[in-house]
């Protein structure tokens, strides 16, 4: 089941969450080519409807509760023209509305004219990020690869990966177009560059819950 994948690995894929005219539509829709990477989605109507869609998609609903709230959609574009890898990480920042400064609050950056912040632990724990991928995505283009149960481990030190990578279990997650790759943003994952000549086009959603500590506000919800 998805949901106890979820739990034990960090990471579950979801089959056949849109059909195939659907992902051509939303293809239509994307930020023109050369423009991977674009975090602003949200700003988007159909991109909000969207969004709603996936958080009330029966086979979702179980992975994310229904306090969460989408605070951001970032399209991603891997192709053969725009190519790139990613080592093993964990995605520990998150963006709101301004600068607060706590002891908290750590690894200040500003991106695209907003502020990104590592938040506590306990939000990073509540957070789910939905991909959502439009074309197929097979194990020549760059499928995300996840260190699975990593997410247990909390904040992952960096001098930690190499011996997590090493003791824990790799899982490839190739990814049919329609179908949804729901994961921890802190399991350990990561993406070789495309070997194949197709593209592999996603909406990598965030839900997270609507209230954060320290008087911070999410970007997207102002």
């Amino acid at each position: 089941m998805p949901a106890q994948q979820f739990h034990e690995d960090g990471a579950a894929i979801i089959r056949d969450v849109i059909d195939a005219s659907a992902c051509d539509r939303l293809c239509a829709l994307l930020p023109p080519d050369g423009q991977p990477g674009n975090r602003q989605l949200l700003k988007e109507a159909w991109c909000q409807h969207l969004a709603l869609h996936l958080k009330t998609h029966p086979a979702l609903a179980a992975l994310i509760p229904g306090d969460r709230v989408a605070v951001q959609c970032t399209c991603f574009e891997k192709s053969s023209e725009t190519n790139w890898l990613v080592p093993f990480h964990q995605d520990r920042s998150i963006p709101i509305h301004a600068r607060i400064d706590h002891p908290d609050l750590s690894g200040w950056s500003r991106k695209d004219g907003v502020w990104y912040v590592q938040p506590p632990l306990p939000v990073l724990q509540a957070l789910i990020a939905v991909r959502l991928h439009l074309d197929p995505c097979s194990d020549q283009d760059g499928p995300l690869r996840i260190i699975a149960g990593s997410h247990r481990h909390g904040l992952i030190h960096a001098d930690a990966v190499g011996a997590l990578k090493t003791t824990g279990k790799e899982r490839v997650c190739p990814v049919d177009g329609g179908s949804v790759l729901a994961m921890s943003p802190l399991v350990l994952h990561a993406s070789s560059k495309a070997a194949g000549h197709s593209r592999r086009r996603v909406l990598h959603f965030i839900f997270g819950p609507p209230v954060l500590p320290h008087g911070l506000r999410w970007s997207s919800l102002d």
